[in-house]
């Protein structure tokens, strides 16, 4: 019951934020962690490291959200048959 409450909520906000052109800056942040290969003979190279990066959970779900919402416009106006 809480969950539908919640996705009608981020759905008013996601129409809002599109409606209006704005982006949330928490949208465009993602957390970004360099773990090193093993057996690699230069750590100070590049590539002796591989970049690991978290996003955002909201941008997730907006972007599954969006998704439904043009697969189910595609399928309306059958674009994929």
């Amino acid at each position: 019951m809480v969950i539908l409450v919640i996705v009608k909520d981020l759905a008013k906000i996601t129409s809002y934020c599109f409606t209006n052109k704005i982006i949330l800056k928490s949208l465009k942040e993602f957390i970004i962690i360099a773990l090193c290969k093993e057996r690699k003979n230069d750590y100070f190279l590049l590539s002796s490291y591989r970049l690991i990066t978290f996003k955002n959970m909201l941008v997730k779900v907006l972007k599954k959200y969006i998704v439904n919402i043009i697969l189910k416009a595609a399928g309306k106006h059958r674009l994929f048959f």
